[in-house]
C-alpha cells in the first residue's frame, strides 16, 4: 500500500472507524487507540491486502479483532473502582466533541448488548452492508439482519423510556432516516 493508498483510507474512512471503535470501547480513549493501531496495522501490512477495493471491510475487521484481544487482556488484569482514581483522571471540557449528535442516542447504544450494537453501528455509522457486516462480525448474514432488526427495537425502546421520565419529545433516530432505503 503506497502513502497515496493510504492516505485515502485515512480520509474515507476514519470517522467512521473511530465512531465504531467508540460502539466498542465505549470511551473516547479507547476508540482513539483501537482507531490508532488499526491504521497503524494498514501502514505495517497493508501490503498483504490483495484487493485494494476491500480496505473498508479490512479496517473494520482488524479493529474489531483489535478489540477482542484487548478485551481478553483485561479480562485477566485487575479491576480498579473509578472511585480510587479519581484524582487522577482529567477534567472533562466543552471542548470535547461527541461522535455521536446525541447523548441520549449514544447512550441507549452503549447500554444495548454488544451483539446488538455492532451491526447497528456498522451499518448506520460506518455505512457498511449486510454482507460486510456478516464477513467482519464473522456470523451468517441472516444474523445481521435479525440483529438489527432486534437492536433498533431496542434501542427505540430505551429511547422512548428516557424521553418519557425526562419529559422530552422523542428524538429523531439516524436509522429512521435511512431504514426505508435499506429495509
Amino acid at each position: 500500500m503506497n502513502e497515496a493508498d493510504y492516505e485515502q483510507a485515512v480520509t474515507a474512512y476514519y470517522e467512521g472507524l473511530y465512531a465504531f471503535g467508540y460502539s466498542l470501547a465505549g470511551n473516547r480513549d479507547d476508540a482513539c487507540e483501537l482507531t490508532q493501531e488499526t491504521y497503524c496495522r494498514l501502514l505495517t501490512k497493508g501490503a498483504q491486502l490483495r484487493d485494494a477495493s476491500k480496505v473498508k471491510s479490512w479496517l473494520f475487521t482488524t479493529l474489531y479483532r483489535v478489540f477482542l484481544g484487548w478485551k481478553d487482556r483485561r479480562a485477566r488484569l485487575p479491576h480498579f473502582e473509578i472511585s480510587s482514581v479519581e484524582g487522577e483522571l482529567p477534567a472533562i471540557t466543552p471542548a470535547h466533541v461527541d461522535v455521536l449528535e446525541n447523548d441520549a442516542i449514544r447512550d441507549s447504544l452503549l447500554e444495548l448488548e454488544e451483539h446488538y450494537r455492532m451491526p447497528l453501528m456498522l451499518f448506520y455509522l460506518g455505512d457498511h452492508s449486510y454482507d460486510e457486516i456478516a464477513l467482519i462480525l464473522e456470523v451468517p448474514i441472516g444474523t445481521v439482519m435479525s440483529r438489527l432488526s432486534r437492536g433498533k427495537s431496542l434501542l427505540r425502546e430505551r429511547l422512548l423510556t428516557r424521553a418519557i421520565r425526562r419529559g422530552e419529545q422523542t428524538p429523531i433516530l439516524p436509522f429512521e432516516r435511512k431504514s426505508n432505503e435499506a429495509l
